[in-house]
Formats: C-alpha cells, sequence, structure tokens
C-alpha cells in the first residue's frame, strides 16, 4: 500500500471499505504484517444487496437470537477488524453492543466468507475512470 512506503510515520490505523460483501481479506493481512489496525468504513455496506434481508446472515442471526446487524459486528470484531458506528437511535446503540455475549462458529464464519465478491460496491480507487471522475469533481468544486 502506498501509504506506507510514502510516509516517514506509519498510520496506526487504515479505514477501508470492510464489511460481508468486500472482505478485504488480503488487505486485512498486509495491514497486520505491518503493524496497522484495520477500521471498517461501511461496515453494513450502507445496506446495499440487500444486506439487512441477507438469507444467510438472517439464518446465522436467528440460531443466536441477534440482528443481522449483530451478526455483521461480531463477524468484523471476530476477525479482528474494528468498527466505529454512528447511530442517534438508543435501541440501535444498545443493539450494536451487545454483541459479545455470543461467538460465531467456524460454519458461521465460512458462510459469511462465501458472500465475498472481492469487488467495492462504491467505487475502485485503482479505476482509471473512477480517478478521472474523482479529478473532474475537484476541479468543478
Amino acid at each position: 500500500m502506498d501509504f506506507l512506503v510514502h510516509q516517514q510515520v506509519k498510520p496506526a490505523v487504515n479505514q477501508i471499505e470492510t464489511h460481508p460483501f468486500h472482505q478485504q481479506v488480503a488487505a486485512q493481512q498486509f495491514l497486520q504484517e505491518n503493524g496497522v489496525q484495520i477500521e471498517s468504513w461501511g461496515p453494513f455496506a450502507e445496506g446495499k444487496n440487500d444486506l439487512f434481508h441477507n438469507e444467510v446472515l438472517a439464518q446465522i442471526g436467528q440460531q443466536y437470537h441477534k440482528s443481522i446487524a449483530q451478526v455483521v459486528l461480531r463477524w468484523l470484531t471476530q476477525r479482528g477488524v474494528v468498527a466505529i458506528l454512528k447511530s442517534v437511535n438508543l435501541e440501535r446503540m444498545t443493539e450494536n453492543f451487545n454483541i459479545f455475549d455470543f461467538e460465531l462458529s467456524a460454519d458461521d464464519m465460512e458462510a459469511i466468507k462465501q458472500l465475498d465478491t472481492n469487488a467495492s460496491l462504491f467505487f475502485d480507487h485503482r479505476d482509471p475512470n473512477m480517478v478521472k471522475w474523482i479529478g473532474e469533481r475537484k476541479i468543478h468544486d
């Protein structure tokens, strides 16, 4: 990753798109090898791919009497991925913290692993068309 090569001070955390549909396994391994903590940007994929109705995640949640959001947060936590969530809804905040009374099994983790498309649901900084679009937006802003 360029940000490690071109910096005098190594960052402690790198926030990257990380959710069940874009799991960033290789990026996480690289960051760990270089002493950088991965933080999930978009842990719920902003609801894309119908995340909150995903059958795999729903079935796992039913086993533990947990919501899909709780399953995703537990999955991230078990992988060692930090997720900082925002909500003004007290019920959701409470639900988000209530993920430490269960542990996903190896089978659950494998089932979620199968959801990975290995592609961004938002954008790819390495896509020349996206880079061009971002550059054009900066010129006009």
